[in-house]
């Protein structure tokens, strides 16, 4: 159908001509606008609206920046030391190269694998960098977002065991209980709490989910409690942070059972929460009881390489209340970002990486804990964030922070008391953790 904005004054955002619309209205059987609508009393066809004056491209574009200019983020001249899942990384060139080339925005769905090969092996590939990161044996295409697959791979350890009670280690993020909560709570499951050092466990969990690095950025001691989980029938389930895996040992290492991460810290932008990509992985055994969809590599009939769903039988719009989960997509635009980041970085780029989110945030924690008022609160081993103890309440740290252009850390004070979660990544120059510094011991008691 014809453009039409410049033959249309009236109407100038619908793409077609009068002609056109008198022709859709013809084959309707009516002769005008008003008779297709005359069953709407005539009081509310067209009521008034309080609009601002109409603008070109050009100014809505200015009006739209201005607008933007009002958030305070690293990219509006602010550096940042939030964290607490959403991460400031460097995104090397090629994710935005390679994520913009025209088949892989458009041939989105997977669904028909002869139009879809390259979004298929991304996904296929995608797969085995997270089984590489996880040394895990099988995973699926992604999931929405970490705290669902977390979630998932909870009931999916429910269902492995057959139990309905399902064990969180104290020190996980809140987001991640809550987000099982709201999976769990018509399907007959109790959610408990475990200490983080507890030595015994109720004999009839599902599992123990655990998060390491923990939500106040502390190295939990997986191995143990994954012994603890499986001395007792339980399966463990492990959150990761997918970029300390370029530092610590997997999760497969320690026999874990099922891992799941947000994928977000390789290379997808903070994008103010979202859109995201969890990733999975689990044992060989419990792959019938996977959530989502796996990818598989074969051969046709001309002995050449392709790519198809191999496994997607669990999903709801393949068996309907059968299903084991209610998971439809598995965000494979998202998962083409992760895959062109991992394979840009590769195995020696991965260490770098954690190696300078933990030295920095170490050498910042060390700063910090020599300011009057300031003491890290973190103990043991931790991976680029650590809890700080504030001489006043973070609230107002933070406000006095943003006027310096300071994006401060999480407000905690729920959770540790005056607490404030700080989070840097290899992002964080050393002058911006020095000016950070200085900031807050300005600050001090003032705030």
């Amino acid at each position: 159908m014809a453009s039409s904005a410049h033959t249309s004054p009236n109407h100038p955002y619908i793409p077609s001509t009068d002609s056109e619309r008198a022709e859709m209205l013809g084959a309707i059987g009516v002769d005008s606008l008003d008779a297709l609508l005359e069953d709407i009393p005539a009081q509310h066809r067209h009521p008034k609206l309080n609009l601002a004056a109409g603008l070109s491209e050009q100014e809505l574009s200015t009006v739209f920046g201005s607008i933007a200019a009002e958030n305070a983020s690293p990219s509006s001249g602010y550096i940042s030391f939030l964290g607490a899942g959403s991460y400031s990384h460097y995104i090397p060139s090629t994710v935005r190269s390679i994520l913009q080339r025209g088949e892989f925005v458009t041939a989105y769905t997977p669904y028909q694998p002869e139009a879809a090969q390259g979004t298929l092996q991304v996904g296929f590939e995608f797969q085995t960098i997270v089984c590489q990161l996880t040394e895990m044996e099988v995973a699926n295409a992604g999931m929405y977002d970490g705290p669902t697959a977390f979630a998932e791979a909870c009931l999916m350890a429910a269902r492995v065991t057959k139990r309905t009670k399902i064990g969180v280690l104290s020190s996980t993020d809140k987001r991640l209980s809550d987000t099982l909560l709201a999976y769990s709570k018509y399907q007959g499951i109790e959610i408990v709490e475990v200490a983080a050092d507890a030595t015994d466990i109720p004999d009839d969990l599902a599992c123990i989910g655990i998060q390491s690095p923990n939500f106040f950025g502390e190295i939990e001691d997986v191995q143990r409690l994954t012994k603890l989980a499986h001395d007792n029938g339980a399966l463990s389930v492990v959150h990761v942070n997918p970029t300390a895996l370029g530092m610590f040992k997997a999760p497969g290492e320690f026999d874990v059972d099922i891992v799941t991460a947000e994928g977000q810290p390789l290379g997808v932008p903070m994008a103010f929460g979202g859109p995201y990509v969890g990733l999975f992985a689990c044992k060989k055994a419990h792959i019938r009881q996977m959530p989502g969809r796996i990818i598989g590599r074969t051969t046709d009939t001309k002995g050449r390489t392709g790519y198809a769903l191999t496994l997607q039988t669990r999903e709801q719009h393949i068996r309907r209340e059968r299903a084991t989960s209610n998971i439809c997509t598995s965000t494979q635009l998202i998962g083409l970002m992760v895959t062109v980041y991992a394979a840009t970085l590769g195995k020696q780029g991965m260490k770098d990486l954690a190696s300078l989110c933990y030295q920095k945030a170490h050498y910042a924690a060390a700063e910090i804990n020599k300011l009057d008022g300031y003491s890290v609160k973190s103990s043991g081993t931790f991976f680029h964030e650590f809890v700080v103890t504030c001489p006043s309440a973070p609230p107002k740290i933070n406000e006095a922070l943003l006027k310096k252009k300071i994006i401060g850390g999480l407000d905690i004070s729920d959770r540790s008391e005056s607490g404030m979660l700080v989070c840097v990544t290899e992002t964080s120059s050393k002058a911006d953790i020095d000016r950070f510094v200085k900031a807050l011991s300005e600050i001090g008691v003032s705030a």
